[in-house]
């Protein structure tokens, strides 16, 4: 890597070209989904509502509900992709881990971006208070926990979109600001 390209810790080692390109994976943390009991319809639409915004996405998984899992699979994924999306698990129910996978392997946290998917799901529900999602870094990736329901994950995501794209630019070293 050139020096201008920031380190990845924790042996991360993203190309420039993944440096520079809007990748992204999509994560179903599902025990329903991988059992095959259910078919996940968060992590596709998820995935297609990233495409609309100019991501590529790279990889979309299926997860169950188990926080060494979801650790392993964060920790590959980081490795692959900018954006690392989960969809799933961000409950209060007792096998709802993905909040404590995603802090375990992350660097730091960015609370803002969740305390924005709460304050606006709150607009169509008031079940968005009892979501325990996580945002945070990892090298020069992001990580965004959403619900596991379509609706919920597609809108929450809708919520914090345009704050993605300047997130990877300052994780990629970008810092400078616009005069004006």
């Amino acid at each position: 890597m050139s020096s201008s390209t920031p380190e990845a810790p924790r042996g991360q080692q993203l190309t420039d070209q993944q440096l520079t390109e809007k990748t992204a994976v999509v994560l179903t943390i599902s025990d329903s989904c991988v059992r095959g009991e259910k078919k996940d319809l968060s992590g596709p639409a998820v995935s297609e509502a990233l495409e609309r915004r100019g991501f590529r996405v790279v990889a979309r998984c299926l997860v169950p509900d188990e926080r060494e899992k979801i650790q392993q699979k964060l920790i590959e994924m980081c490795a692959s992709a900018r954006l690392v999306i989960t969809t799933g698990g961000t409950g209060i129910a007792p096998r709802d881990v993905t909040p404590e996978a995603t802090r375990a392997i992350c660097d730091r946290l960015v609370e803002g971006i969740a305390e924005q998917m709460r304050f606006e799901g709150m607009r169509t529900t008031r079940f968005a208070a009892l979501s325990r999602a996580v945002c945070g870094v990892r090298g020069t990736s992001l990580i965004l926990n959403l619900p596991g329901s379509p609706a919920g994950a597609v809108e929450s995501l809708q919520a914090v979109a345009d704050l993605l794209p300047h997130a990877l630019e300052l994780l990629e070293g970008r810092t400078e600001h616009a005069s004006g």
